[in-house]
């Protein structure tokens, strides 16, 4: 058995902002599910809660992520998805609408920028740094840089005072 994301002493605590980068990862991958399958909020807040937070998959154990940021992060998108979308299509590129994005790049940047707007508690920097390792644990070419550029833009134009 192989433990994902496991520090090197199996025995240590984790740490708090380990949970919520696991529940971050866990987040995106419900927000994926839900549309990739039209898996409804309740159903896929139960299955990741009951079946994958922190559990063993073919022969992988995950970390222990925190069901409370996980929930929080899944809920928090669906409730104000009509918000952020204009505000990631905005921010991307021109000529390269939401809708043509990748749907794991448009579940990492749905996330990230909720994120942005309701976790006031964690700082912009930090938002951008976790997502953009979730970004680098799916993809390796194109797509972390443009999470990056694009979460550094929203948090530009949603928290200018923590670039000022």
């Amino acid at each position: 058995m192989r433990t994902v994301n496991a520090d090197k002493d199996a025995q240590a605590p984790v740490r708090p902002a380990n949970k919520r980068g696991a529940a971050r990862l866990a987040a995106v991958q419900a927000l994926y599910q839900m549309d990739i399958a039209g898996v409804e909020l309740g159903d896929v807040l139960a299955e990741f809660e009951a079946f994958r937070l922190g559990k063993e998959i073919d022969g992988l154990t995950f970390r222990e992520a925190d069901p409370a940021y996980f929930r929080d992060i899944v809920t928090g998108v669906v409730r104000v998805q009509r918000d952020i979308d204009p505000l990631v299509h905005k921010a991307l590129v021109e000529g390269w609408p939401l809708k043509r994005i990748d749907v794991t790049l448009r579940a990492i940047l749905r996330a990230g920028t909720f994120e942005l707007i309701a976790r006031k508690d964690v700082p912009a920097k930090v938002i951008i740094s976790e997502y953009l390792d979730v970004a680098k644990a799916f993809f390796v070419e194109d797509e972390p840089r443009l999470v990056n550029g694009v979460l550094d833009k929203l948090a530009r134009d949603l928290r200018p005072a923590e670039f000022a």
